[in-house]
């Protein structure tokens, strides 16, 4: 087959030429036997050159006036053949059918233990990642030049050393998916604002546990006033220029503004939440109306009748599948859900992004050779990624560490903000400081947001029931407190907070212990409600105390052992982070069909 999909004689779609084999439960390229004996013909496009930076002009074709499909762009030469020039692209032989299975006898059995077949589900495990997985595993030869055609695709940016350098296997890992407002592409001028440069429009922090049993899609706000650091960023003849931040402006301004790339996002990311990132992943508007079409069509809910006059959404009320110009309609609508403002419009690209997600693990999906090829091919050229995820093998090993949570699992909630105070008709956004720390909290310690049934539990009963019991009076408790932090200053910060705030008076501060990643209570078998109560005052876990023995203060009695970690915070804050989200935090489970009000 050819770039487009049908180069063979017989006019055959490349889709029906992909067979499931039922002994590996895979789909793999078989040709026909007509196909074997016909001129050898390419059998996937060319890679394609590096895509140009952002608003550089692509080559046209003369006549169509955009670029032709499977054919070499302007300036480029196809490959020779071997032993002469000028003799075209490189006809490269078709795809080798592979040896049908042998039949057994009758009675046979294979020697060792049968393979248990793995789940499609399990099989092709993220919508970028597993497509390319999928491609490349099933086409052989073929599947390597599409690998170089789909590389081709990838824009990628430097995170300007913003991230932690790269996703690792081991823990948990935060993507930053960044929507920009910037109307470059086919039909996206009229949306208005022509001359954006860009800005974050919508920007979600995904994380994923360190176990992927779950996850957690925050959306930020672009209206939320905040500050934006100064930031180092990579020009294209290789320096280094830093971009001055600035303070109280818009959270969208983080890109764009000023020339701002999307590592800016992510430095501003990490200072209003404390998590820093691995990756990020930009999109466009072309990026809703490519994946909506290439999955054909997401199913979205509707509770009344949209009539939106900026989007241009008009749909009734009831159930629908959207997409190209209808879904990114639907994403951009405000006026017309909830308040008509951004927090409203959150709720709205929640719900089609629950929806799309479903959609891409559906089976309807994952055993469609057609829309897997139609994903891989809209997935690579909608997204601009930072340069550490730049090939298609690092997305999919990335992928397959992003499919592994189960969608009931994944809940989408949003930035804690209250209506900026400093307006009078408020159309910006600050932050709820009390409700977004102990949001970032969770998010920072691993914590769910539903209700994940742990693989291993890390607080036996036995543990859990060491804060079960009676509390001493502040007055009574007796604790030495040592600093294992490396914080300096920490003992005696903690001393002054516990005598001072809290009436604790029967405490000391004896200096530095040796370096202690956690904190910990330590106390004698008479001392446990001495130490419950400390635990309640310090916010510390379960696991924190440790039953064993105590020692004698200054005046010969004995007192309990608190040594301060490196997860020591300050004083008066808790080290444990919440175990459920504050109240009134906006959240919904991405398995879950929410009908837009």
């Amino acid at each position: 087959m050819d770039a487009q999909g049908r180069g063979r004689a017989e006019n055959i779609d490349p889709a029906d030429q992909w067979v499931l084999n039922p002994q590996t439960g895979d789909y793999e390229l078989r040709l026909s036997p007509s196909a074997e004996q016909s001129p050898p013909q390419t059998g996937v496009p060319g890679p394609r050159r590096a895509a140009p930076r952002r608003g550089a002009a692509r080559p046209a074709d003369p006549q169509q006036g955009t670029p032709q499909q499977g054919a070499p762009r302007p300036g480029t030469r196809g490959p020779e053949r071997p032993g002469g020039r000028g003799g075209g692209r490189e006809q490269v032989p078709g795809q080798r059918r592979r040896r049908a299975a042998q039949p057994e006898a009758a009675g046979s059995r294979r020697k060792g233990k049968t393979k248990k077949k793995k789940s499609t589900g399990k099989r092709i495990l993220a919508w970028t990642g597993g497509t390319v997985a999928f491609v490349i595993v099933t086409a052989g030869v073929g599947g390597y030049l599409y690998y170089q055609h789909l590389n081709g695709n990838i824009t990628s940016v430097s995170d300007d050393g913003a991230g932690t350098g790269g996703f690792s296997k081991d823990r948990a890992i935060n993507i930053l998916l960044v929507g920009t407002d910037e109307r470059s592409g086919d039909g996206n001028k009229g949306y208005g604002d022509e001359g954006s440069v860009g800005h974050a429009d919508t920007t979600i922090l995904l994380h994923v546990s360190k176990d992927r049993s779950n996850a957690t899609a925050l959306s930020i706000p672009r209206d939320l006033i905040t500050d934006i650091p100064d930031c180092p960023t990579k020009q294209d003849d290789g320096t280094t220029k830093t971009i001055p931040g600035s303070q109280k402006v818009r959270f969208n301004e983080s890109l764009g503004q000023n020339e701002r790339t999307p590592s800016c996002v992510m430095r501003t990311v990490t200072q209003i939440t404390g998590i820093r990132l691995d990756h990020f992943m930009v999109a466009d508007f072309n990026a809703v109306k490519t994946l909506s079409s290439a999955v054909d069509g997401v199913d979205v809910c509707l509770a009344k009748d949209f009539d939106d006059p900026k989007s241009h959404l008009k749909l009734p009320k009831g159930k629908h599948s959207i997409e190209g110009e209808d879904a990114l309609a639907f994403v951009r609508t405000r006026y017309t859900v909830g308040t008509g403002g951004d927090l409203s419009r959150i709720q709205l690209q929640q719900q089609f992004l629950s929806s799309l997600m479903r959609k891409l693990k559906s089976k309807g999906t994952l055993t469609n050779p057609r829309k897997m090829i139609s994903l891989a091919e809209a997935g690579t050229k909608a997204l601009t990624v930072d340069s550490k995820i730049d090939d298609i093998l690092k997305l999919r090993d990335l992928g397959m560490e992003l499919g592994k949570f189960d969608m009931k699992n994944l809940t989408f909630a949003t930035t804690p903000v209250v209506d900026n105070p400093a307006e009078k008709k408020p159309v910006t956004v600050v932050l709820n400081k009390t409700k977004a720390d102990e949001l970032f909290s969770m998010m920072r310690e691993d914590v769910s947001l539903t209700e994940v049934k742990k693989k291993e539990k890390k607080e036996k009963a036995a543990v859990a029931a060491r804060l079960k019991g009676p509390r001493a009076e502040a007055g009574d408790v007796r604790v030495d407190v040592y600093n294992g932090s490396e914080r300096i200053g920490a003992a005696q910060e903690t001393l002054s907070w516990l005598q001072n705030t809290e009436g604790v008076t029967k405490s000391s501060q004896l200096g530095n212990a040796g370096k202690q990643g956690k904190t910990t209570v330590e106390y004698s078998p008479g001392q446990a409600d001495e130490a419950r109560k400390l635990a309640d005052l310090m916010g510390l876990p379960a696991a924190a105390l440790k039953p064993g023995k105590s020692e004698k203060n200054a005046q010969g009695l004995p007192a309990v052992v608190l040594t301060l970690g490196a997860d020591f915070k300050g004083a008066g804050v808790p080290v444990k982070a919440p175990s459920k989200a504050p109240d009134g935090v906006q959240k919904v489970g991405a398995d879950k069909t929410v009908c837009a009000e």
